[in-house]
């Protein structure tokens, strides 16, 4: 059981990644029934080091602290992916891996976790910004540029900020089940749950595009999902030819329309188990996929379960799908 956690801090950290694992790990929830754990904040450069905000922290925690810690989180920095590490550092993480502790890094934190050899025949990612240059410094890690977080058991990788959420609350749901992870989530104001699967860019829908027209007929799209609807259909909307929309529409969002649509739909009907009580064949109409076994069928292909064992798993037995 999770009781001891750790984040281990270089000079130039991000100090809102810090505040991520602060939040879900370090604050004090027991008045909610939540656990309660023994939290340090590690320097690994003296007890006093800068944030890349331009301030300080400090902190009478030392890498001796890590020896204790069940998870340890490595926030990410500023000059990350190109700098050196303290061997003490790399040797601590390696002790804690061989101990059965956990180790959860965050954005370019992965780098951190490469030098120490740790991403060696694993499957990683970390910000779809960073991931060319973390396969090419530890080309034995398998570096996966598409996904939110990677669990590989004892090591744990995540992309950006809003990633790194949600790869705690997923170590949450694990340690705890779904009423703890989904309460702090809650309190959070974050959704209760992102599979690590899904792309942390390329089909994600984008708030804006650099191209007014493609942006206008995204948000109808998102607005429609439950509407059948054709690239033609599309072009005409944007007022352009349908080779001219599938190639704006690539540009733009990094994905096809279809692939787009597809995954929008999949995140509605997710949202729609975890928050209601409709039956899975009103959740594939909803979203678009006409039936229950549309659903399933694209449940499967995308989060690798079904629908009902998704909310049996995020929600609880409800309704009667």
């Amino acid at each position: 059981m999770l009781k001891n956690v750790a984040t281990v801090l270089l000079e130039g950290v991000h100090p809102f990644e810090l505040g991520v694992i602060s939040e879900v790990f370090g604050l004090d929830r027991s008045d909610d029934g939540m656990p309660v754990y023994d939290f340090a904040v590690v320097s690994a450069a003296g007890p006093t080091l800068g944030t890349h905000a331009g301030f300080s922290i400090t902190t009478h925690h030392t890498l001796d602290r890590l020896d204790s810690a069940d998870l340890i989180a490595v926030p990410t920095g500023g000059d990350y992916p190109t700098r050196d590490y303290p061997e003490d550092l790399l040797a601590a993480l390696r002790r804690a891996v061989d101990r059965g502790a956990r180790v959860l890094s965050v954005c370019t934190g992965a780098f951190v976790l490469g030098a120490a050899g740790l991403l060696d025949g694993r499957r990683c990612t970390s910000h779809w910004r960073h991931t060319q240059a973390l396969a090419e410094r530890y080309p034995l890690a398998i570096v996966d540029p598409d996904v939110l977080y990677v669990d590989e058991g004892s090591i744990i990788t995540s992309a950006g900020t809003a990633a790194a959420i949600d790869a705690s609350i997923h170590v949450l749901r694990q340690e705890h089940g779904p009423e703890v992870a989904n309460h702090i989530a809650r309190r959070m104001v974050v959704p209760p749950h992102r599979d690590g699967g899904q792309a942390q860019y390329i089909e994600r829908p984008l708030p804006r595009t650099r191209c007014d027209t493609v942006g206008e007929v995204l948000a109808w799209m998102e607005r429609h999902l439950d509407r059948e609807m054709t690239v033609e259909q599309l072009a005409a909307r944007a007022h352009m030819s349908t080779r001219t929309f599938a190639r704006r529409f690539q540009q733009e969002t990094g994905t096809t329309p279809y692939r787009w649509l597809l995954r929008q739909r999949v995140l509605l009907s997710q949202e729609l188990l975890e928050s209601t009580d409709e039956t899975v064949d009103a959740i594939a109409s909803r979203s678009g996929f006409g039936n229950a076994a549309g659903l399933r069928h694209h449940f499967l292909r995308t989060l690798g379960t079904t629908p009902n064992t998704y909310r049996r798993t995020f929600r609880g037995p409800v309704g009667v799908g």
